[in-house]
């Protein structure tokens, strides 16, 4: 497996090889020999800062680019992961997708140095078998599917991640409906009958709220599925330690491939639908209408961070399914393929219910 080992060495005092972090002891460990070694963050990566957003839209200064180590990027042909590998072990299977399509990937740019990562604190024996319970509960998956040794082809990545900042004073307009409600006749079976009818009143409403966006965050990978990212998140922020290389010992690591200007517009959306919820649950009255925002945006930052995942990648028939869970937390999404039998069986069994339940009416 390609690992990030290219970019800085970290010899173990004791046998003189490659010590990789060790989640479980938050130290380097040597996998040979098992001596452990503390370490310090390197003061030259300096402290965690928000950047400006603005200044750093119109230029990104050169000493906040690259990986301050010599690196080498390679492009997956199939799922087009940009990752930093091994120079000498470039010919490997992607880590992403598992394709053996690997090529050069030329920047037009070096990336932006990220400043900051969250460590690995989940171990990679805590997520195997955290798997292996995944699987068994999923009963709709296919029985082969289950009795597959998958687990063995975790492995930890380092995926990049932007965190925006902002402050916000909105505005809000809107027509606000109040219910009430009106008595009307009606006739029925030759009878005359009422009944109360829920009318709305509608009048004008505005407001204005406040709020404080802290470290929104936007996947910058194409290797790992957003969708899966969303559900292991909240990555916890508060707890990103200072770039050091030490954290990635043992492990891929995978250069940002949604640039910051493209990001930036996804954070300012995301922030634009909670805000659009946030002056919605402010209008007065029992619902709304024509609800229009008008919010202002100030002090706008940004981190570009690393955060750690466990990913499984693997193939079923035709079709490519991952598994992620937090390096952090532990939290885990997954996709998996369904049985059509299993399927069909569950339909049936739906329809039988179904049917006694309609039987059992008539009588």
């Amino acid at each position: 497996m390609p690992d990030i080992s290219a970019l800085d060495k970290f010899p173990c005092a004791a046998c003189g090889a490659q010590a990789q972090w060790n989640p479980a002891k938050q130290l380097l460990v040597c996998p040979f020999c098992g001596s452990a070694a503390p370490f310090t963050v390197d003061a030259a990566t300096g402290a965690i800062e928000e950047l400006d957003l603005a200044k750093a839209l119109r230029e990104i200064p050169d000493q906040d680019r690259g990986w301050q180590a010599e690196k080498r990027t390679v492009q997956c042909q199939s799922c087009k992961a940009v990752s930093v590998f091994d120079p000498a072990r470039v010919g490997q299977n992607c880590d992403f997708c598992g394709s053996p399509a690997l090529v050069d990937y030329q920047e037009i740019k070096a990336p932006i140095r990220p400043q900051s990562l969250l460590p690995f604190t989940v171990t990679d024996a805590t997520v195997r078998e955290q798997i292996r319970k995944w699987y068994a509960s999923k009963w709709l998956a296919p029985g082969k599917l289950k009795s597959r040794a998958l687990v063995d082809r975790v492995h930890g990545v380092y995926i990049p991640y932007w965190t925006f900042d902002a402050q916000v004073v909105c505005p809000w307009d809107a027509e606000a409906g109040h219910y009430y409600y009106t008595t009307e006749t009606y006739r029925e079976g030759g009878r005359t009958r009422t009944r109360q009818v829920r009318r709305v009143r509608w009048v004008p409403a505005s407001g204005q709220i406040e709020h404080f966006f802290d470290d929104e965050p936007v996947p910058g990978t194409r290797g790992v599925s957003h969708a899966l990212l969303a559900e292991v998140e909240p990555f916890p922020t508060k707890d990103l330690r200072p770039y050091d290389t030490a954290f990635l010992s043992g492990f891929v690591v995978e250069h940002y491939q949604i640039v910051l200007f493209d990001a930036a517009k996804r954070s300012q959306d995301a922030m634009y639908a909670k805000l659009t919820a946030m002056c919605g649950a402010q209008v007065p009255g029992d619902t709304y209408r024509n609800l229009q925002i008008h919010p202002v945006y100030s002090a706008q930052t940004f981190k570009h961070i690393l955060v750690p995942v466990w990913l499984l990648t693997y193939n079923f028939g035709a079709k490519s399914f991952q598994v992620v869970v937090n390096g952090v937390t532990g939290r885990m999404a997954g996709e998996y393929p369904k049985s059509p039998w299993k399927i069909a069986l569950l339909v049936l069994a739906a329809i039988i219910i179904l049917f006694i339940i309609v039987m059992l009416g008539q009588d």
